[in-house]
């Protein structure tokens, strides 16, 4: 197994890492959650990068590198439900994210496979700052606020957070729509 893959592999169980941090009420939980959730991100890149400038890119990494993207984005929002960012935003993203997976399991069924595009790399971007930016709301409160009253944490967190909701909604949806409109015929009954 390469590199790449080996990464996108590593992104899965930081994943999984991050999620019980988040899943449990210890000191510090919240920053070691954002620590992984950087460190996974980080591997969301690099897999990327190493695999297109060494040649190493794989039907594996093709199909496997979004799909721990998903598992990772879906479980951090899944677990930012109730304390940062409302269920329903919640339920938007997570419905386009299976969507398109259920499209590249059709394709997949049919011999073909679908990379990811830009313009669902710039969602995941958008979704992996909008999950940085309420980790670290979330990781300043264990440290009594950094010098920040909770008043104005509250403040920064509604003012900053919903236009980041905002845009990575918006680009979720944007990406979605046209994901499924460019392979339509995929959804043709034969």
């Amino acid at each position: 197994m390469n590199l790449p893959n080996r990464l996108t592999i590593a992104r899965f169980f930081l994943t999984l890492g991050f999620v019980f941090l988040l899943s449990v009420d210890w000191p510090y939980s919240h920053t070691l959650a954002l620590l992984l959730f950087i460190a996974g991100s980080a591997t969301d890149y690099a897999d990327g990068y190493i695999a297109r400038r060494d040649g190493l890119v794989t039907d594996f990494g093709k199909l496997m590198d979004p799909l721990v993207d998903k598992i990772m984005i879906t479980g951090a929002f899944i677990c930012l439900v109730g304390r940062c960012i409302p269920a329903w935003a919640v339920v938007v993203i997570i419905s386009r994210e299976f969507l398109i997976t259920g499209l590249r399991l059709l394709a997949a069924s049919k011999g073909t496979v679908l990379p990811a595009e830009a313009i669902g790399k710039h969602k995941t971007g958008w979704q992996i700052a909008t999950v940085i930016f309420f980790l670290l709301i979330l990781a300043a409160r264990e440290f009594h606020g950094l010098g920040l009253s909770r008043e104005m944490l509250d403040r920064i967190q509604l003012e900053i957070g919903t236009p980041l909701i905002g845009v990575a909604l918006g680009l979720t949806l944007y990406s979605g729509v046209g994901y499924l409109w460019k392979n339509r015929t995929l959804l043709k009954t034969e």
